[in-house]
């Protein structure tokens, strides 16, 4: 029976071309599971978009002397072209900036309010001495206070994982120029976190060991779970969503900021996918209020603790309070968090300000996407970091793509072509055919991939005899 999927995938940031490492992590897989969804007779819809909201936007367009939506219009093109002839098989990918997401951030926020998970309170706020303006998480580093890890960011630290605000850093610096950051108080918009700490460790725990999250995924997000503190979702900034209080609905220099409103363009890009091409417009709630629906969210493991916890808690907090319904209904938590590690080259990270990288659109100008795809499927980071080097791809496209896959394709369809003149029409299953419809398809979403082997060997040593026969 046909079971309705919900692929979300995460959003890449638009500051910027994408790297092959970024869809290593989340355009590749999630367009494999889709794909296969789909073949197995599944209703799929997937969905993500681009990223567009934070002060890093703000930052490069003031460098750049252009406007945050004009600085964003760029690479939304970009990215649109880099995905769409890498094969990948949206449904909607579409942007933070549009009307239907900021009305739908909006009403979330105000929710989570009314349901007493936002509050206000002071914190400090890391601002530019030289220009006065606020700082940006990501453009702070220091010293991690939990491992020592001396390029901890202003938000997370990548080597412990620990969420951080950029006042915890030792020995902060700004990464625009270098200067030692002022902090002053500013007063903010909190999600309460430690409100949920309990709820998310019994989810976590249940969901992941239920649905067999990867062992990267179900460990790293206990262990983060006693560090949970509330989190500031409010920025000064003029760039991002407008607060939909009496306070700051008016006021131009704070926003919401863009970890709250990103992950919630999953809801967004689903009800603006029913609005622009479902069968109705209400039509996203056979994939968000259903429980028969099962849910994915793919990305890369820098993601995942907004994933496992800052967006299960904000469903939490909006799916709370039973004697006011919302009216999004009951929302469906993520069924499984499917994390990549990171794809490295010659063993360093992709970095783009390093100039350490292999955009996507210089693999496009130069190799076929089924090339790209190909090697990121047999040889990609899918349980653990993998690195990359053009003598490993060249290897594995030359001796298994073309040389192994693609000469039995090849050899197989000449022999059907020889002897028939077209694929035969299929009139009844046989035992070894039926073993692999039940296998690769039947009730269930996991593959036995040793079954199906022997299956594939039966069917096609049947095929040759037939062949041989003629």
């Amino acid at each position: 029976m046909s079971k309705k999927v919900l692929c979300c995938v995460a959003w890449p940031y638009a500051n910027g071309p994408r790297h092959i490492g970024h869809v290593a992590g989340f355009g590749i897989p999630s367009d494999i599971f889709a794909r296969y969804q789909r073949m197995a007779g599944n209703d799929v819809l997937m969905v993500s978009g681009t990223d567009e909201h934070g002060t890093p936007i703000q930052v490069q367009a003031d460098q750049e002397g252009i406007t945050p939506i004009e600085l964003t219009d760029r690479y939304n093109s970009v990215i649109v072209d880099d995905l769409v002839d890498l094969g990948l098989t949206y449904d909607i990918f579409t942007r933070t900036t549009t009307s239907i997401h900021e009305e739908t951030v909006q009403k979330m926020f105000t929710r989570l309010l009314d349901n007493g998970y936002i509050y206000l309170d002071s914190v400090l706020g890391a601002f530019s001495p030289s220009t006065g303006r606020a700082l940006p998480d990501r453009y702070i580093e220091g010293v991690c206070p939990k491992c020592g890890y001396e390029q901890a960011r202003g938000d997370q630290c990548d080597n412990c994982g620990i969420q951080l605000d950029p006042a915890d850093l030792k020995n902060p610096r700004s990464k625009i120029n270098g200067e030692t950051p002022e902090f002053k108080e500013s007063e903010h918009y909190f999600l309460d976190l430690p409100a949920f700490k309990d709820e998310l460790r019994t989810y976590i725990d249940t969901v992941g060991t239920a649905n067999k999250w990867r062992d990267n995924v179900k460990k790293f997000s206990l262990n983060l779970i006693d560090d949970l503190h509330s989190r500031a979702i409010s920025r000064d900034i003029e760039w991002g969503i407008t607060i939909p209080t009496d306070k700051y609905r008016d006021d131009n220099t704070k926003k919401l900021y863009v970890w709250f409103d990103a992950v919630i363009g999953y809801l967004s890009s689903s009800i603006e996918w029913a609005t622009r091409f479902g069968d109705n417009p209400d039509s996203w709630r056979d994939y968000w209020n259903d429980r028969d629906t099962m849910t994915y969210y793919f990305m890369g493991k820098d993601n995942i603790t907004f994933h496992t916890q800052i967006w299960p808690a904000e469903l939490m907090g909006v799916n709370a309070n039973s004697e006011s319904t919302s009216e999004f209904g009951e929302l469906n938590l993520p069924d499984n968090i499917v994390s990549s590690e990171f794809l490295t080259m010659n063993d360093e990270q992709f970095s783009s300000s390093r100039g350490h990288v292999i955009y996507v659109r210089e693999m496009l100008d130069n190799y076929s996407a089924d090339a790209l795809r190909y090697y990121i499927s047999v040889a990609g980071p899918e349980v653990q970091d993998s690195n990359f080097t053009w003598e490993d791809f060249v290897t594995r496209n030359n001796n298994e793509l073309v040389a192994g896959w693609g000469n039995l394709i090849n050899r197989v369809a000449n022999l059907i072509f020889k002897n028939f003149g077209s694929v035969p029409d299929l009139k009844e299953l046989t035992d070894a055919q039926a073993n692999i419809t039940t296998t690769a398809g039947g009730d269930s979403n996991v593959v036995n991939i040793d079954e199906l082997g022997i299956a594939l060997k039966a069917e096609i040593d049947a095929a040759f005899d037939v062949i041989g026969e003629l």
